[in-house]
């Protein structure tokens, strides 16, 4: 797009020269020959990766104004509209996904409002649990920024046996299981952590 083309090239040379992806940012007001009333607002994310541009648009309604409820947002800094708004809402899009996709929430197949219901619950209660465990013990470790699916996948399918007696019941994990080392250390920080 000719709009961003200064900046598109400016990318370019960056990413040339580091190695790395560089991004320009920058904004203008655009309006479409016939489906649009007026002209609109677009942040721009002149964007080069090694090998290939990748340019991004926002179109918003925003206007260019400090937000009075927050300081650090600035929406006439097209950088700080792209990075702290939309992307900590593309954020947002992806735990619903993880909710969905690796909890299950999606599987409301019943012919029944209720068990629907408490399927949806269920898997709110288990994103809630497995949030807390990446927040309070999977800090440094290297499911500290795992989505849900993986840290289950990883930290929790553990094969073992279970074995109920008059007095107890034990359970009893497998020798093999390749994560123990990462299982006892979690297990040690929720021990420790405050009630």
């Amino acid at each position: 797009m000719r709009e961003i083309a200064p900046q598109q090239e400016q990318a370019k040379l960056r990413c040339e020269i580091s190695g790395r992806s560089a991004r320009v940012f920058t904004e203008f007001t655009y309006r479409t020959l016939k489906s649009w009333s007026a002209e609109r607002r677009v942040i721009a994310k002149a964007e080069h990766l090694p090998g290939k541009a990748n340019p991004r648009f926002v179109v918003t309604s925003l206007p260019e104004w400090e937000a009075p409820w927050d300081e650090q947002l600035i929406w006439n800094d097209a950088r700080r509209v792209d990075e702290q708004l939309y992307c900590a809402r593309g954020e947002m899009e992806n735990r619903i996904k993880e909710q969905q996709l690796d909890l299950f929430a999606d599987r409301t197949s019943t012919h029944h409002l209720k068990s629907n219901q408490l399927r949806v619950w269920l898997a709110g209660v288990g994103y809630v649990t497995l949030n807390a465990l990446r927040r309070t013990a999977l800090g440094g470790t290297q499911l500290g920024r795992a989505y849900c699916g993986r840290m289950r996948a990883e930290l929790l399918k553990i094969g073992g046996v279970v074995k109920v007696s008059v007095r107890r019941i034990a359970v009893a994990l497998s020798s093999a299981y390749p994560q123990a080392e990462l299982f006892s250390r979690v297990l040690g920080r929720l021990r420790a952590a405050p009630d």
